[in-house]
């Protein structure tokens, strides 16, 4: 399937809503199976299929889930617009055979088995719903596995990485995407390096194949916001060598580094369009870039509390800086966090709604935010009991 050429700005074929709202329906594939957003969106705390938050009686082992429903109970984010279970399997199986056969990403048989499990294919399914062609969805799903790949071989222990390497690891790894420039000698070294490990094959190959549908611009955003990204993960990395939790106001500013930017800002270029740098560089912009990023990250940390807390290892997320800071139950702060993500999604969909009201172009990557803000929302809760937990 041939990609549409990259970075055109042309205004969508269907008009936009001046609100950062999910439209009625994608312009991408899958069309048929779609979930249709309602027309009036929820109130927080109160989405069709979510009970009352939970009372403060409630015990602090164990925040409450909907009845009858895997999404946290008062989490408020604007629901999907398609969830596609076929297309999110082909782009599964896409994804594996690219892993196995082209970057040997997870030679072990159990780890092939957590990249199913992981279902990258579900997400960016939900998270684009604009993208036009498979190759599209294709691109950000190898972006997504090289991503995880880098942060399990070279921050997670299980896997060998260590946080007194870490630092040197990650510029290798961003070297993957960000090509050495060197003498003949020394170049050929660093190939023969980049071939030796399984993530930064992945980075490589991932790299290679958006940058063919993305434009020059793009791709550098993208490179930037992966170094930062590892700027977040150095962060942790000494945090956790140092079993040291930060205080609520410096755990933020890390979570703004070590979040899911990087899936978010490429959301234009697989949507198959471009916003031009200058406008994307726009401090307004940004700060609706960086608001969705964040709600999404902390929708992570809810998502992921109990099994963290499970693997007996020290850890720190939102939920535990906010108990150990207030020095209350991790009930109470996991109920101060998800006030924390609401605010975050609130913030994001008035700016989002003053840019809108600028221009289609802008109103298009707006939407394609909030499209993987609740994309990203839904795919965690899907995940619940096999990669995440909320209950032990």
């Amino acid at each position: 399937m041939k990609a549409p050429t990259p970075g055109t700005t042309d205004a969508p074929t269907t008009s936009l809503p001046p609100l950062p709202r999910l439209p009625t329906g994608p312009t991408g594939l899958g069309t048929t199976s779609l979930r249709l957003a309602p027309e009036r969106e929820p109130e927080v705390g109160a989405e069709a299929e979510h009970s009352p938050p939970a009372p403060p009686s409630s015990p602090p082992s164990s925040p409450q889930l909907a009845p009858s429903s895997q999404r946290i109970k008062g989490l408020y984010c604007p629901p999907p617009v398609r969830d596609d279970r076929a297309l999110a399997d082909e782009i599964n199986v896409r994804l594996v055979e690219w892993a196995e056969k082209e970057v040997d990403l997870y030679p072990d048989t159990d780890l092939r088995d957590a990249l199913v499990a992981f279902d990258a294919g579900r997400s960016v399914v939900l998270c684009h719903p604009d993208a036009p062609t498979v190759d599209h969805l294709m691109a950000a799903a190898r972006l997504l596995a090289g991503e995880n790949a880098v942060d399990d071989y070279f921050c997670e222990a299980e896997y060998g990485g260590t946080a007194h390497r870490r630092g040197a690891a990650l510029a290798l790894a961003q070297s993957a995407i960000d090509p050495a420039h060197n003498v003949p000698r020394y170049e050929a070294d660093w190939r023969t390096g980049m071939d030796s490990h399984p993530a930064l094959r992945s980075m490589r190959s991932a790299m290679e194949y958006f940058r063919a549908l993305a434009t020059p611009a793009q791709a550098h955003r993208f490179r930037h916001d992966i170094v930062n990204l590892y700027l977040g993960y150095n962060a942790e990395g000494d945090c956790i060598s140092q079993e040291r939790t930060p205080a609520v106001w410096e755990y933020l500013v890390q979570r703004q580094f070590n979040s899911f930017r990087p899936c978010l800002t490429i959301t234009d270029a697989i949507g198959g369009y471009e916003l031009p740098a200058a406008l994307f560089a726009e401090p307004a912009v940004q700060r609706a870039v960086a608001l969705s990023s964040n709600a999404s990250t902390i929708c992570n940390d809810l998502y992921s509390l109990r099994k963290e807390q499970a693997g007996g290892r020290f850890h720190y997320s939102l939920p535990t800086a906010i108990a150990a800071e207030e020095d209350c139950s991790i009930e109470d702060a996991f109920q101060k966090a998800i006030e924390v993500h609401n605010d975050l999604v609130h913030a994001f969909e008035r700016q989002a709604a003053e840019l809108s009201a600028t221009g289609p172009l802008l109103a298009r990557f707006m939407t394609g935010l909030s499209n993987w803000l609740a994309g990203n929302h839904e795919w965690h809760a899907g995940n619940v009991g096999t990669r995440y937990a909320t209950s032990p």
